[in-house]
């Protein structure tokens, strides 16, 4: 059953909703949706309060890792943390209160190229019991690339039903932003939903473009009721107008 998952994204050592398409190392201000006053130990409690285990913190860049950890004190045990994870950090950010580690970029080589030896040593470090892999993707002709370093350098890593095949036995989940729609409330991609369901035996959630309660109905449809969704600019706590916070609490106790 699809549900609703939580998420506290973080640039500057602030609460932000971000387009992710905009994300730049070149120095550019990226475009902002929302830039919250209230902290990101504010948004844990609240979804410590309300059951809604297994969101994510995604540090977009430096600066941003005390805020990191007050979000981790507020809900131990109850978010996952992403954003420059590697080998030699995620066991600290396990033991600050992360319940799993996010990798993505750490498990390619500057030109983009996947290296298992590092998904090895991440597996090492973290256990594959609390490790997350990232598969932040953007459309092709012929179907859908992992993007890293904050989403602008293509991988040479295909989602496919191959990719989730050799991945799935070192990690507990999948995240995946579609990073072509994320942040603009235009509308999820609905051929990536439905091969996600297809594609994933592992819990997976997908994040990117959903704007309205309809859309946590549609991603159960498409998807089977095997992939769950994460909404960020749309939400009303983030400054959307497309869907209440109370709402997606709502949808997650229905029977």
């Amino acid at each position: 059953m699809t549900r609703f998952r939580p998420c506290i994204d973080l640039h500057e050592g602030k609460v932000k909703q971000i387009v992710g398409s905009t994300l730049s190392d070149a120095g550019a201000a990226p475009r902002e949706n929302f830039v919250s006053d209230r902290s990101a130990g504010w948004f844990a409690e609240q979804y410590r309060k309300d059951g809604l285990k297994g969101g994510h913190v995604i540090m977009l860049g430096t600066g941003n890792e005390a805020a990191a950890h007050e979000a981790l004190a507020a809900f131990p045990g109850g978010m996952h943390v992403g954003g420059g994870i590697k080998a030699e950090n995620a066991r600290t950010w396990l033991e600050a209160g992360a319940s799993h580690v996010i990798v993505t970029s750490w498990l390619f080589d500057g030109e983009g190229r996947f290296q298992p030896s590092r998904l090895e040593a991440m597996v090492n470090a973290a256990g594959a019991a609390r490790l997350v892999i990232d598969l932040s993707c953007k459309a092709t002709g012929h179907g859908w690339v992992v993007a890293m370093n904050r989403w602008q350098t293509l991988t040479d890593l295909e989602v496919n039903a191959e990719t989730f095949a050799k991945l799935a036995p070192h990690c507990a989940e999948f995240l995946i932003h579609a990073v072509d729609v994320e942040g603009k409330c235009e509308g999820m991609d609905d051929a990536l939903l439905k091969r996600l369901g297809e594609w994933c035996e592992k819990p997976v959630t997908y994040a990117g473009g959903a704007r309205s309660l309809a859309d946590l109905e549609r991603a159960e449809e498409l998807s089977e009721g095997r992939v769950d969704v994460t909404i960020g600019s749309a939400l009303d706590i983030f400054g959307g107008h497309g869907v209440r916070y109370e709402d997606c609490v709502a949808f997650n106790k229905r029977g």
